[in-house]
């Protein structure tokens, strides 16, 4: 056993590519982790540059000289960003702020809900039960809003990185599309000549992010403005808000459905009250997440690689604890990453039967 042991981590580790490879995703993984508030504006205009490639692409495939279609792609693009934040922004910090303000209304409904429940369920539930956790839960909140007043000043800080980023992101971002092929060559430049096994995950991980990133996109739009329809048809208070919310939600894989639905439940409970009408609200809700899970991500990356819901969880807790936000965006296309290379390296010729003999 341990000469079989040896001998695959001779076959796999003494080849120069697998060894360059290694040293590659180490040094990656290195700077992110220690440079990422710094490579924070890269990321951000990389993701957006990898969303606004696929239509170049498809402009420069009809004829179309590159620096023109980019021209058109970035200008829409930018349009698209202006619109949002003079209409789609102002609604939602609206409806946040009076959301927040009616917080302790809610709040005072929500504990007398909760005492009508001994009532309702005399053998489940005791009044000493319904008293312990309203009791936690106000502790809990009242944690909260202390952590949050403290940490305002430094939220501060926080908007001059925005102000900053939207400068810096929107002008890396056009010179990442107009001249890509450029710093591709002094990429290539850059790297070993040993770069096979490079060459191959680099290939595999560069479809998996264009699809990823993309097909992301459209699903935040879809099920976002879905959602919107369906709130706004039942007059669901905070209709604009909960749609961004459950539409941002599909960037975390499983959590951010588990998360996201509280809010929709606590506005749709404190509007409604144990009705048919709060039962219908739910109940759509929940077909927009079955259709989403069953019928919108497969559609979205057919062409993705597919990975075990554990792996992915996994991966979401993982990477999300090491580069928190964007760690849980990437964290399927990282997943990929590792499943690429485990591949690459597999790919390798396994031994015969007498290499296993010592």
């Amino acid at each position: 056993m341990f000469n079989y042991m040896k001998q695959w981590y001779n076959r796999k580790f003494s080849d120069p590519d697998a060894i360059t490879l290694f040293l590659l995703l180490l040094t990656s993984f290195a700077l992110i982790i220690l440079f990422s508030d710094i490579l924070a504006p890269l990321l951000v205009a990389l993701v957006l540059a990898y969303l606004l490639e696929w239509p170049v692409q498809r402009l420069t495939a009809t004829g179309l000289p590159r620096l023109s279609a980019v021209l058109v792609v970035y200008t829409s693009f930018i349009a698209i960003i202006v619109a949002l934040m003079l209409f789609l922004v102002p609604v939602v910090w609206q409806q946040s702020v009076a959301l927040i303000g009616e917080l302790p209304q809610m709040f005072s409904q929500f504990k007398v809900l909760l005492n009508r429940l001994p009532e309702l369920f005399p053998e489940y539930i005791t009044q000493a039960n319904i008293n312990d956790f309203i009791e936690t839960t106000t502790n809990r909140a009242l944690l909260f809003g202390e952590t949050l007043l403290s940490q305002s000043l430094s939220r501060i800080i926080g908007i001059m990185a925005l102000l900053i980023y939207l400068i810096v992101v929107p002008l890396l971002v056009f010179f990442m599309l107009k001249d890509k092929q450029h710093l591709l060559e002094h990429v290539n430049k850059i790297l070993p000549q040993n770069r096979r096994l490079i060459a191959q995950v680099s290939d595999e991980m560069n479809v998996q992010i264009m699809n990823y990133i993309r097909g992301k996109a459209v699903e935040v739009v879809v099920v976002g403005v879905f959602t919107y329809i369906c709130f706004a048809l039942f007059d669901l208070r905070y209709a604009a808000l909960l749609a961004v919310l459950v539409g941002f939600s599909v960037l975390i894989p499983y959590i951010g459905a588990a998360v996201v639905t509280l809010p929709v439940f606590l506005v749709a409970l404190f509007q409604f009250g144990w009705t048919g009408m709060f039962a219908w609200v739910m109940i759509v809700y929940l077909i927009i997440q079955a259709l989403d899970g069953n019928l919108l991500v497969p559609l979205l990356f057919s062409e993705a690689v597919s990975l075990n819901p554990v792996y992915i969880i996994a991966a979401v807790l993982v990477f999300g604890g090491l580069w928190g936000f964007w760690g849980v965006f990437f964290a399927i296309p990282l997943a990929s990453l590792v499943k690429a290379v485990i591949t690459a390296l597999s790919s390798k010729s396994e031994p015969t039967s007498g290499e296993h003999q010592t």
